[in-house]
């Protein structure tokens, strides 16, 4: 004989089941929502909160909850309902002021000048002198990752390590003749 109180009884939609099928098929969803669309399942089946939360090692008051989610707010519910966060830390007028700053004010050591010096060189180089266009090409490096890439799969993209191997190599710099347009 069942203890407590009755359960409402849950019945799914023909595309409802489908969906929760789905869901509890995935690879790509988070493990709780798989085990929320279980549990919606299994109630379906006409299970005890009790019996379901036995099956799936979960708490009673754990199936209750997303059972009454599920009648509440059907599928929607099972997913987490967004969180407020701290609270902000700068204020709209402070971004405003700074956007203004940026837009509106000019560097005490401004670039502008530099610029046309450097652009100046380029377009009328000094008599025998070479001018080259050196920069740091920190995408070139003779780089080799600690451990190999892992293959692509379905839903996942490939998994690459943070760590690598430098070959005793820092950075390699490139340059560019501007005569010529050859990187030397």
């Amino acid at each position: 004989m069942p203890r407590g109180r009755p359960l409402r009884p849950l019945s799914l939609l023909p595309n409802e089941r489908d969906i929760l099928h789905s869901m509890t098929r995935s690879r790509s969803l988070p493990y709780a929502l798989v085990q929320r669309a279980q549990i919606v399942l299994l109630a379906a089946q006409g299970q005890s909160n009790s019996a379901i939360a036995q099956a799936l090692g979960l708490s009673r008051p754990t199936v209750g909850l997303w059972r009454q989610r599920y009648l509440e707010q059907r599928i929607p519910g099972l997913y987490d309902e967004l969180r407020p966060g701290g609270p902000r830390s700068i204020e709209d007028e402070q971004i405003a002021r700074l956007i203004r700053k940026t837009l509106k004010t000019k560097p005490r050591d401004g670039t502008q000048e530099k610029v046309r010096d450097i652009v100046g060189l380029y377009l009328n180089p000094p008599d025998k002198a070479m001018v080259l266009c050196v920069d740091e090409k920190s995408q070139i490096q003779a780089l080799d990752r600690s451990q190999p890439l892992l293959p692509l799969g379905l839903g996942y993209v490939e998994g690459v390590t943070h760590d690598y191997i430098r070959h005793g190599t820092t950075t390699l710099f490139a340059a560019l003749d501007i005569v010529s347009g050859q990187v030397l």
